[in-house]
């Protein structure tokens, strides 16, 4: 099988609702479709039960975090590929997947492009680098909503960090991509819509997302070699997410 893609929710019926439907309706059909569901409480069990002939596993239990129900996903997942599609991200299209594998099927993280979703009526588009470096990684990061992450990377480098609340993502690509060096590939393709109320996008978030980042740079280099790098290749310190606001906000 090509792909898994996994959907972890809490309490989001709606958005759950809208991501379910944009995977379910793909033209592509080589995949599984897991959906790990934090115990809810609203009526997000009704949402998977009428999609349930479409959903290959599904579970409702308490879960430790974000990180912990991801985990979950990826240990029943039977893809060459998984996909992180969280609850209130939707597919762009019903095509987009069909897009994806007819242009790369080798390389360890395929990727592609973002629409931004920030709530109020305003979508902005988020294109990814053709290469992911340090500078990528340091400015911002590779947006899980867009990436097809090979199986075999977790089997050899370990599931997500829950000791991140926040970044567990982000310290796995960093891991693989910036120390370890694993294939990557681009697609110019808009592959998904990113919601911003989602956990690391909220304001009262945001102090803990950079004490974390930090931490997962230094955990990997060490300081003068980070202190080379943000000096020499990194001017611009704003992520993306911070330009498009800056630009059109």
């Amino acid at each position: 099988m090509k792909l898994t893609i996994i959907t972890i929710n809490r309490n989001n019926a709606d958005g759950l609702d809208k991501t379910i439907q944009s995977v379910i309706n793909q033209s592509y059909k080589d995949f599984e479709y897991i959906v790990i569901d934090g115990n809810s409480t609203d009526n997000s069990i009704d949402i998977i039960k009428k999609h349930d002939s479409k959903i290959n596993f599904w579970i409702s239990e308490k879960d430790t975090g974000i990180y912990n129900a991801m985990n979950k996903g990826i240990t029943k997942a039977n893809g060459n590929y998984l996909l992180f599609l969280n609850s209130g991200d939707y597919l762009v299209n019903k095509d987009v997947l069909k897009s994806v594998f007819e242009q790369c099927q080798s390389a360890d993280i395929i990727y592609g492009n973002m629409q931004i979703d920030w709530g109020n009526g305003k979508i902005t588009f988020g294109k990814m680098p053709d290469k992911i470096s340090f500078k990528q990684m340091y400015i911002d990061t590779l947006w899980h909503p867009v990436s097809f992450i090979k199986k075999t990377l977790f089997d050899k480098y370990g599931l997500y960090n829950e000791a991140y609340k926040i970044v567990a993502d982000y310290d796995f690509f960093f891991k693989v991509i910036v120390i370890n060096n694993v294939t990557t590939y681009h697609v110019n393709v808009d592959i998904a819509i990113y919601n911003l109320t989602g956990l690391s996008s909220l304001d009262s978030n945001k102090a803990l997302e950079q004490a974390e980042r930090k931490k997962v740079i230094e955990s990997y280099l060490p300081q003068s070699i980070i202190d080379f790098a943000i000096d020499t290749i990194v001017p611009d310190k704003l992520s993306i997410f911070e330009r498009l606001k800056n630009k059109f906000f």
